[in-house]
């Protein structure tokens, strides 16, 4: 077939025919969508518990580290600071799981994140786990990939390296601003659609009240 024989406003009409068709059918999908703040608000709230009740089994040394200007934050009233910090992490990982105040609570908790990314993970730059490739690796991250292997080859040497490693391989904690980052972004995607249809506290209560102010 020869170039010139091919019908373009045909073939775009076709197109934009099952274009429109493909657009349907995905949004059929829409009665689903229900399922994206659910398994963003799940997968959240443990994290936020886990972190707001470790700062509360270890109140003392968490107030020091976040007082001292040395070897911690240097932040001012630090126990102040940490038992805001506990408030907002208890209060978010139950306010997510209930889906209740989603929008509200994700404002305090972004704020939380963005503390943490810049006082806390900013200098060690992006990856949470080390790793000597890649866009974001560094001279940090590769030194550190490079005592790692120091450390597994004496371990191979004189450890039982497959029993150390059956439930899981080494790795260097690098403590960048990946989780954070992601944290926030997924906070950010709550704050917008809120904590969804169905399995939230706020949908029924909207429902109800809304309803009744009709």
């Amino acid at each position: 077939m020869n170039i010139r024989d091919i019908d373009f406003a045909t073939v775009v009409d076709e197109s934009v025919v099952w274009g429109r068709r493909l657009s349907k059918w995905l949004d059929k999908a829409k009665v689903l969508d229900f399922l994206a703040p659910l398994l963003l608000r799940l997968y959240l709230a443990p994290v936020l518990w886990m972190a707001g009740t470790k700062k509360i089994a270890s109140f003392s040394s968490t107030v020091d580290w976040f007082g001292n200007p040395e070897w911690g934050l240097g932040m001012p009233l630090p126990w102040l600071m940490v038992l805001l910090t506990i408030t907002v992490e208890i209060l978010g990982a139950l306010f997510l799981l209930f889906g209740f105040g989603v929008r509200l609570i994700t404002i305090p908790l972004m704020v939380v994140m963005v503390v943490a990314a810049v006082a806390v993970h900013w200098q060690y730059g992006w990856l949470a786990i080390a790793g000597d490739s890649g866009l974001f690796a560094t001279d940090r991250t590769i030194a550190a990939m490079e005592r790692l292997e120091q450390a597994k080859s004496i371990l191979q040497q004189y450890g039982d390296y497959a029993w150390l490693t059956e439930k899981g391989n080494f790795v260097v904690l690098n403590n960048g601003i990946e989780f954070a980052t992601t944290y926030f972004i997924m906070l950010l995607v709550l704050f917008f659609m809120g904590g969804g249809r169905y399995v939230s506290a706020d949908y029924w209560l909207g429902r109800k009240y809304m309803t009744q102010g009709a």
